[in-house]
């Protein structure tokens, strides 16, 4: 899944979602660990949090794009390059998922919602985003495929 949208400067991700009532987010807790990450364009550094830089394999938490997407699913590296080079000329609202191959062979699901924003201005633009990993991993022979 590799999906862009325009976005509309006058809404953004906090707006038109209902709030989470008390238990929604401990059985999103219960499956999946989140977290956020930032991007400054006006130099290409992505800051991770800890959990992430450890799983992209990473050894400090501020690093590139192809760097942070050196883990990632072969197949998957240029849609993703795609997606974020299109956030990074318009603002936008944009998800993928991928898989994240670790050393011991298995792979680790990964999620990534994110939006771009300022680059109508005189600033060179951010981005800004949330990384979902579920709580489980695939054995390297394991594919993921679509139910019709």
């Amino acid at each position: 899944m590799f999906k862009i949208a325009r976005a509309s400067l006058a809404v953004s991700f906090g707006t038109g979602f209902p709030e989470p009532e008390e238990g929604e987010g401990g059985a999103f807790a219960r499956f999946t660990v989140s977290e956020g990450w930032v991007g400054d364009l006006s130099n290409g550094v992505i800051r991770l949090g800890e959990r992430a830089t450890l799983l992209h394999g990473l050894n400090t938490p501020e690093c590139g794009l192809l760097s942070m997407m050196r883990c990632y699913d072969p197949n998957d590296r240029a849609h993703i390059l795609e997606l974020f080079e299109q956030a990074a000329t318009s603002s936008s609202h944009f998800c993928y998922s991928t898989t994240i191959g670790l050393p011991n062979g298995h792979r680790q699901p990964v999620f990534c919602v994110g939006e771009s924003d300022g680059l109508e201005q005189s600033s060179a633009g951010s981005m800004l985003g949330m990384f979902v990993f579920p709580r489980f991993k695939l054995a390297a022979s394991t594919h993921l495929r679509a139910l019709s």
